[in-house]
């Protein structure tokens, strides 16, 4: 099969294509032609040998993809050979064919092009499990996002509107900010212009933080949220330690947590599978939850699609492995 490796650590020119023995499906998995696979922050981690796979899993990078079921492996019967999929990996999606647990793919809508269902599992995994799940949103509730226009922003904005929500957030120049308010966002906030925090400060309070930053940021978070709010730890692109004012912990009752996607158990994976299933993929089918896309690369181009995520885009960018054309 074709696919993309990564000859050793470094930058997008490290993303080479390959030619790879294809994989068999084992028990309890089943096997997908890839159709388009997404390209996602911790894909450029691994390159940069920062972020290696989970023990067991493919050397080769990307975290999603859609496609069609095209083997079943001991024990899977179904879905049927030529359903249209989606899926989460712990690794392997850049590359035409992939071996996946039957329990980690969801069923793609009529109208859910490979483009778009490609930009959906790892994002909207990350943000159901740590802003439905961990954050405990409901309708009505205030949320801060910081980098609103990345895929995990974007996507929360979605998920967010469509339970209900209001989101405000930061992102890192004043035309991805008013990008971040036209999918839904109340206010975004230039964090290179603008000190969001003490803006933020003048509002009523947050009850959710969903952070990927880290750092300073953390302090800064807390002290927005609301007695009993939740700041959900999800990255920490600006620092691994954070100062924790305890006093205010105390006084406003908040909950610290957070977690990771990648190194969660099968199980726990086809326990979100399955609460996706239930409650978000009706508002994919019916529209309400869609990706944003920013753009679409061949396979061949992974390198070049790597560039473009280290450089100015909005929402996610998508490798099309069988010619898939964006929506």
């Amino acid at each position: 099969m074709r696919c993309i490796a990564i000859t050793s650590p470094g930058g997008p020119e490290a993303l080479v294509p390959a030619d790879r023995p294809a994989p068999l499906p084992g028990p309890g998995q089943i096997l997908v032609a890839v159709a388009a696979a997404g390209v996602n922050r911790p894909d450029a981690l691994q390159r940069q040998g920062l972020y290696p796979p989970p023990k067991g899993a493919s050397p080769l990078p990307g975290l999603e993809i859609a496609g069609t079921v095209s083997g079943h492996g001991e024990g899977v019967t179904s879905p049927p050979l030529g359903t249209r999929v989606m899926a989460l990996l712990p690794g392997g999606g850049y590359a035409e064919t992939v071996a996946v647990d039957a329990r980690h793919i969801l069923p793609l809508p009529d109208d859910l092009s490979f483009v778009e269902a490609a930009a959906m599992p790892e994002t909207l995994f990350t943000v159901f499990a740590n802003l439905i799940e961990a954050g405990q949103l409901v309708e009505g509730a205030r949320v801060l996002v910081h980098g609103l226009t990345s895929g995990i922003g974007t996507m929360a904005i979605r998920l967010a509107t469509a339970y209900g929500a209001f989101i405000w957030g930061t992102a890192g120049t004043a035309d991805r900010c008013r990008a971040a308010e036209a999918l839904g966002a109340v206010r975004c906030y230039d964090y290179r212009q603008e000190d969001w925090a003490a803006a933020l400060s003048t509002e009523p309070p947050m009850d959710i933080v969903l952070d990927m930053i880290g750092g300073d940021y953390v302090a800064k978070n807390l002290g927005l949220l609301a007695i009993g709010g939740r700041h959900v730890s999800i990255a920490f692109l600006g620092g691994a330690k954070a100062t924790i004012p305890i006093p205010l912990v105390m006084t406003r009752r908040l909950h610290l947590t957070g977690s990771t996607l990648r190194s969660r158990s099968d199980e726990e994976k086809a326990r979100l599978t399955a609460a996706i299933a239930q409650h978000v993929l009706p508002m994919i089918a019916e529209g309400t939850v869609r990706p944003v896309i920013d753009s679409v690369f061949p396979l061949a181009e992974a390198a070049d699609a790597h560039r473009r995520l280290d450089d100015h885009h909005i929402g996610k960018i998508v490798l099309s492995v069988d010619g898939a054309a964006a929506p």
